[in-house]
């Protein structure tokens, strides 16, 4: 019989020392304006932040919903309220080469304004150009250029018909151009008196005529050079007095730009633009046609003339923190968007949108790293920015081929950035592992803990960081034994009664639906009351799928025994993962022996249905037979242990124990106690390790139990390394404190035969034996009985051998 006691009632749940909250409600606390238990995160994320180096991006790595996306927002906005403020940027032509914009570094606030000039410029040059070309000046001197023209045209002809006259021919018109003709007593000679003519006239007459013939046929061909020189005076002209329109407004600007050599530059290039299309100018309504003077949306045309904006830092303090909530290639890397224009898509600098590398440039950009992974070559697109330390603008499509279309090639953008990635640590692990650049790119490394410390100054902390829900929520204040309800709970969700969980996310719910919950039942203060059903109702609205696996077992579907005895069988417990909700379920572990050469077959394994977890721990507790058994004879049996009415995956070695329990009793012979249920790691030299979910386990025993009814011989056989995870719900407490159920810690696979069993395990004597009648001392028995039934079977197999 063993010795062996139950653990005290008082060990099984940690309850909270309302001494340490010295406050009647959350109202007389203040608010907390530190982050709890994250100081390792917190010096990392400022010496990420404050080094000024190549590669220092932060990657925060922590659980979802540690609370790493507010933390590190909170910390990196109170950083960049202290720094300048970075330039604002913007595209402009280059009126050379149009498919490769300019990009333009300015002074935050100046990009805008230089916007709104180069608009107001180009609708008063709309105006005063077209008006410089109707004054009257430009009018007379027009006419002076046409009436020169018009009088060289004449004066030419005037000479050729002179000429003409002087040798009896005149220079005639005709729909066909100009012709030639003789003339007798002033008038042109008729066709039949030319006939008439003396040989030698003719003759004198088609020689002359030819003379003129070719003189005409000169003059028409310098006809279209002097008009070339009528228009280039014209065309003089014009520069001339739109330059005197377009003179004052560039010089004001030249004037007000004088400090940035780069939009004087750009300025010169705008004015001889102008010249060059000022019929496109010269085209367009003057001021009457606006008389409130309203600027008009630009035209195709004047679109060459505008400032695109890509970052305005007008309305900044300091530098800017940007969170990308859709990291794909063109929200971070940016984009040139398209015009469909008579079926064909076009396109120009003022279309190139900035995505949020432009946005968070000379700040803080801030993604989470699975959406960014999961975006087609987003994380190549920002591994090459924070490479060359530049934003080069490209188009996806373009890069992939998949569009034929001629697109931009914008002037890259420096980049200077610090990146923060949110992630777990799964990511970060294979990001290190499988990507080459990471370890470049990422050099800091921000962990935020799952739990802290369960001591009294955090405790302390814990009530103030509830009163900063209440306050920033605007909810019902917590009474003291509220908060200490919610500091259990969140020790129950670490798992660990000497720790507190800081996961927020499940904090701030628990808060919140503690305030509806006292709300619904027309409180204004939350008591302990609210708090537990807030986290009851959690539970129910998350417990469909456990409510039909007890029923199952409740209605012996699924055979779990919770009295009587059986031999190679045993009570085995695992906990089932839904969602946000954790819950354990018994199983039935079953072990047969046979004779055989020292194999333990693991049938989960065998059907590709284990884990490679619990196949180890099945491996470890075949090590363990060999050592204690057969350190000095062949261990000669064959057994198989399996998991009944499972059709899952098994992984895990928290059943370990369970099924070396189960498979000594089978060698022995002996029963185990189906009252009670088993759960822990076993080790080569049959120590119980520690194993997680064992408030889940026991509680699913319980219920199973519970359900039946308690006989006060039920309980839980649990490792002790694990007693200080105990955080058991109230009602398993309070059966224990009844004696209607056990929890028992062990530490020796021992302890637990002799628990489940009620035989001494027994010890090696002086010659290697076990004590007598213990429950060891039965499995040596029978191991050596399938020793000699083995060697009976070589005998007979020898004789019949020798037998022929």
């Amino acid at each position: 019989m063993t010795t062996q006691r139950a653990l005290d009632p008082s060990s099984l749940r940690l309850r909270c020392d309302k001494g340490l909250l010295d406050f009647d409600t959350t109202q007389d606390l203040e608010t907390l304006d530190e982050t709890v238990g994250q100081q390792r995160a917190l010096e990392a994320l400022d010496f990420g932040i404050s080094i000024q180096h190549e590669g220092y991006n932060l990657y925060a790595i922590g659980q979802p919903g540690v609370g790493k996306h507010a933390v590190v927002q909170e910390t990196l906005e109170k950083q960049a309220a202290s720094r300048p403020t970075p330039a604002d940027w913007c595209y402009i032509n280059d009126f050379n080469n149009p498919q490769k914009p300019l990009a333009l570094r300015m002074s935050s606030g100046m990009a805008s304004g230089l916007k709104r000039d180069m608009e107001n410029l180009v609708y008063n040059l709309r105006t005063a150009i077209p008006a410089s070309f109707e004054s009257d000046a430009y009018r007379s001197r027009v006419n002076e250029i046409e009436e020169e023209y018009k009088q060289g045209q004449e004066d030419i002809f005037a000479e050729v018909q002179k000429e003409a006259q002087d040798q009896g021919m005149a220079i005639l018109h005709t729909p066909h151009g100009f012709g030639v003709a003789p003339l007798k007593k002033g008038e042109v000679i008729s066709p039949e008196a030319f006939k008439q003519l003396p040989e030698e006239e003719k003759k004198r007459i088609e020689e002359t005529t030819n003379k003129l013939k070719e003189k005409l046929t000169r003059i028409l061909m310098r006809a279209p050079e002097r008009e070339k020189e009528r228009k280039a005076k014209v065309e003089k002209l014009n520069r001339e007095f739109a330059l005197g329109a377009i003179r004052q407004p560039l010089e004001d600007l030249r004037e007000k730009y004088s400090g940035l050599s780069e939009i004087v530059d750009y300025l010169g290039h705008v004015q001889t633009d102008v010249l060059e299309h000022l019929i496109e100018f010269g085209n367009h309504a003057t001021a009457q046609d606006n008389p409130l003077g309203l600027v008009s949306p630009p035209s195709q045309f004047f679109r060459r003339y505008q400032v695109n904006l890509m970052v305005d830092q007008s309305q900044a303090k300091g530098v800017p923190v940007v969170f990308e909530d859709s990291p794909s290639f063109p929200n971070l890397i940016g984009r040139v968007e398209y015009t469909s224009q008579l079926g064909a898509l076009v396109t120009d600098f003022t279309q190139i949108r900035p995505g949020a590398l432009h946005c968070a440039n000379g700040g803080y950009l801030i993604i989470e790293a699975r959406k960014l992974l999961m975006e087609p070559y987003a994380w190549q697109g920002l591994k090459r920015a924070l490479s060359s330390r530049k934003i080069t603008l490209e188009s996806l499509g373009q890069m992939l081929g998949l569009v034929s279309t001629a697109s931009l090639e914008p002037q890259p953008i420096p980049l200077d950035i610090k990146l923060v990635l949110l992630g777990d640590h799964l990511l970060y692990y294979l990001l290190c592992a499988l990507e080459p650049e990471f370890k470049d790119l990422f050099k800091v490394a921000a962990e935020f803990e799952d739990e802290i410390d369960r001591s009294k100054e955090n405790i302390a902390l814990y009530a103030r960081l509830i009163a900063t829900v209440v306050k920033r929520r605007e909810l019902f204040p917590f009474t003291r034994d509220a908060v200490a309800s919610v500091i259990d709970h969140s020790a129950r969700l670490a798992g660990d009664a000497e720790k507190l969980s800081v996961h927020m996310r499940r904090v701030v719910d628990l808060v919140t639906e503690s305030d509806y919950w006292a709300k619904r039942a027309s409180k204004e203060v939350i008591e302990a009351e609210h708090v537990n059903t807030a986290v009851e109702q959690k539970i129910y609205r998350l417990d469909s799928i456990r409510e039909k696996i007890y029923e199952s077992i409740q209605r012996g579907t699924l055979m779990i025994s919770t009295q009587g005895e059986q031999i190679g069988q045993v009570n085995g417990l695992a906990v089932l993962q839904t969602g946000d909700f954790s819950f354990g379920q018994p199983s039935r572990i079953t072990a047969t022996v046979r004779l055989g050469k020292g194999d333990v077959i693991d049938i989960q394994r065998e059907v590709e249905l284990g884990g490679a977890i619990h196949s180890k721990g099945v491996l470890i507790l075949s090590s363990f037979m060999g050592a204690r058994y057969a350190s000095h004879m062949p261990l000669s049996l064959s057994a198989s242990l399996v998991f009944e009415q499972t059709y899952g995956i098994v992984d895990g070695d928290s059943a370990s124990v369970a099924e070396l329990c189960a498979l000594l009793s089978a060698l022995a012979q002996v029963p185990i106690k189906q009252s009670l249920a088993l759960t822990g790691s076993i080790n080569q030299h049959g120590q119980v390790q520690a194993i997680g979910g064992v408030n889940e386990k026991i509680e699913a025993f319980f219920d199973i139990c519970k359900a039946r009814g308690l006989t006060g011989d039920q309980g839980v056989l649990i490792p002790s390394s694990n007693i200080k995870h105990l955080m058991l719900r109230e009602d398993v407490v309070a059966a224990a404190a009844a004696g209607e159920f056990s929890v028992y810690a062990i530490d020796t696979v021992d302890q637990a035969l002799e628990l489940l069993t009620d035989l001494p395990a027994g010890e090696f004597d002086a010659q290697g034996n076990f004590s007598p009648d213990s429950l060891n001392a039965k499995v040596q028995d029978r191991l050596l009985e399938l020793i000699e039934l083995q060697k009976s079977f070589a005998t007979s197999d020898k004789e019949e051998a020798q037998n022929g």
